[in-house]
């Protein structure tokens, strides 16, 4: 009795363990679903880890309890080995040049919160400004790229960086938004690309590298648009320090958020995708805040016919989202085949926004 007991048990484990792993194939492949017909699909791309987390709890049970069961974990993650490959890629062998190398471009994306010192720093931008100058990346692209409150920050990045152009999105003195470009290489002419959005958005960029044109698209993708509650609630909610009714009340409400600015996403990335399809005979550099883990549909539809630069040569998980509850790594790079990156990896080290900085190395191909 007490045997045929723990068989059952260990079967309905074995039944929940399955459960798990089919949740989360369907997660990690739900960036190819997008939010606009299925609104389900970016809340299932952000559990993602979690139920990376779980079935790794059940390959230790089973290596405790019953070995012969690990089949079960082992299986899933090797049937989602893309998305894990793309959630935390391991490339040990990727190394960064020295910044002199001939025909490597060093591209910094980075968000800076309108140089508001992430409730820390007073003075934001000396430290950005002297960050990058150290640092010496002959591209960098700048969201939220606004200086409301100083009005003399645009002047320092002239003396570094003999070409520089920022777009304003909104002006307006709650929402202010703008991206830009501070470059060693000249500015041909930009073009913003037209899509709808609150105060979002991306811009064309054309340089002049050597004897290239090479295209940078600077993007910042609809944000989720929550404000300082709906952040404490969804702490509170990840932290589990909510009453059972509350948190599915204002879990609905976030869901709701999340939902509809991934929907607005999908379009704008669709958008984009379609604008570097049609410039397809440039050679690409892409990047951006997408307000997207790497298991969604903005990132996926951006990166067809492109490298997803800290993929191919980043490690781990990323997180450029430095506030805490947020697991994902929503700044991104992408390449066209005329480049190779070489190393791309978040600067953890610098909390001067609410993002790290994520900086790569691309060697243009030398025959393309």
């Amino acid at each position: 009795m007490v045997k045929q007991l723990k068989t059952f048990i260990l079967n309905l484990i074995a039944g929940a363990n399955i459960a798990v792993v089919v949740l989360m194939l369907l997660a990690g492949y739900s960036d190819h679903l997008s939010p606009a017909q299925y609104p389900w699909a970016e809340t299932l791309g952000m559990v993602f880890p979690v139920l990376l987390l779980i079935n790794m709890a059940f390959l230790i049970f089973w290596i405790v309890i019953k070995w012969k069961k690990v089949w079960i974990p082992i299986v899933g993650y090797v049937l989602a080995y893309v998305p894990i490959s793309i959630y935390m890629p391991l490339n040990l062998r990727s190394t960064a040049p020295p910044d002199s190398t001939a025909g490597v471009i060093k591209v910094m994306s980075y968000n800076v919160c309108g140089y508001g010192g992430n409730f820390k720093y007073k003075d934001a931008f000396e430290r950005i400004r002297d960050y990058i100058d150290a640092e010496q990346p002959h591209i960098v692209c700048i969201q939220e790229d606004f200086d409301t409150w100083r009005r003399y920050a645009f002047l320092h990045y002239g003396k570094t960086y003999p070409y520089n152009d920022t777009v304003f999105f909104s002006k307006t003195s709650s929402f202010p938004n703008a991206v830009g470009i501070h470059s060693k290489y000249p500015i041909v002419r930009r073009e913003r690309i037209a899509y709808e959005s609150k105060n979002n958005g991306s811009v064309a960029y054309f340089l002049q590298v050597g004897s290239d044109t090479v295209l940078v698209v600077n993007n910042h993708f609809e944000s989720t648009h929550l404000n300082d509650a709906d952040r404490k609630n969804y702490k509170s909610i990840i932290a589990g320090k909510m009453e059972s009714d509350t948190m599915r009340a204002e879990s609905a409400v976030l869901m709701d958020k999340i939902n509809k600015a991934a929907a607005r996403r999908a379009l704008q990335a669709e958008i984009v995708h379609k604008y570097i399809e049609e410039h397809s005979n440039y050679p690409v550099i892409v990047c951006g805040d997408f307000n997207d883990s790497p298991i969604s549909y903005s990132r996926h539809i951006i990166a067809q016919g492109l490298t997803d630069c800290f993929v191919a040569a980043g490690n781990g998980i990323g997180l450029s989202y430095n506030q805490k509850g947020f697991f994902f790594r929503i700044d991104h790079v992408f390449c066209s085949h005329h480049f190779q990156p070489l190393k791309c990896e978040v600067d953890a080290k610098i909390d001067f926004s609410d993002h790290y900085p994520l900086i790569c190395w691309l060697k243009m191909e030398d025959n393309y």
